[in-house]
């Protein structure tokens, strides 16, 4: 397929926003290459729900953790390629090994209702920076006074983490796929980037190694756009 134009949609995960995405989209446009980030609306930010424009030219998914399930499944089911960036099926590991996330998101989800809000993102920020420094993180929900609105939408994907049990049923079979692996991730348990690799065994996988979730430690950026132009 040869196109003059990819069309691609970000989405962020739990705790982010759309802002992160700005070295993306303008690397993107540099390309020629249009651009539209998702965005929850946990902070500052207005809720957006991105969808297709009409013109022609191949379809992307870029998405970070949580974000493949916060995409709307149309976005997702239209996708022609997919990056999956420290992404998911299930979040919780079955077994055994899942009862350290299941008690870790109840707690989390303790610490909001009580108004904890500001420092349960603290800590959850540096573990996923870490094994970065959390200054690294570019700016957040949490980086200003956070609305109740938004807080009741962090709530409610809270939830949503423990009950991610698969890929999205509506994952385009026919899509390439890349899966973006941290390492040393501190957020998505071993188990389950395993599983995301079992549940995709045609997509192309790259460890990053003794990086974090945030993956803040390798340079992404101009790789991942190398791998769809080669593609396209």
């Amino acid at each position: 397929m040869k196109h003059t134009s990819l069309q691609l949609i970000a989405m962020h995960g739990w705790a982010g926003d759309s802002r992160a995405w700005d070295p993306w989209q303008e690397a993107a446009g540099r390309r020629g290459w249009s651009w539209q980030s998702g965005e929850r609306g946990y902070g500052q930010l207005a809720p957006s729900r991105p969808q297709w424009p009409q013109h022609n030219g191949p379809r992307v998914v870029i998405v970070h953790s949580l974000g493949l399930h916060l995409l709307p499944e149309a976005v997702l089911a239209q996708a022609e390629a997919v990056v999956l960036l420290a992404s998911f099926g299930r979040f919780v590991p079955t077994g055994p090994g899942g009862r350290r996330w299941r008690q870790a998101l109840r707690g989390m989800g303790q610490r909001l209702e009580a108004g904890d809000t500001t420092a349960m993102l603290n800590d959850f920020l540096r573990e996923a920076a870490a094994p970065a420094a959390v200054e690294r993180l570019p700016a957040g929900p949490s980086s200003a006074s956070m609305p109740a609105e938004g807080v009741e939408r962090l709530r409610q994907d809270l939830l949503l983490l423990e009950q991610c049990s698969a890929v999205p049923t509506v994952y385009p079979s026919g899509a390439r796929s890349l899966i973006v692996e941290a390492g040393a991730d501190r957020i998505v348990a071993p188990e389950s980037r395993s599983a995301l690799a079992l549940a995709l065994p045609a997509a192309e996988l790259w460890t990053m190694v003794g990086t974090g979730h945030s993956l803040l430690d390798c340079d992404l950026l101009e790789p991942v756009l190398d791998w769809l132009e080669a593609r396209r």
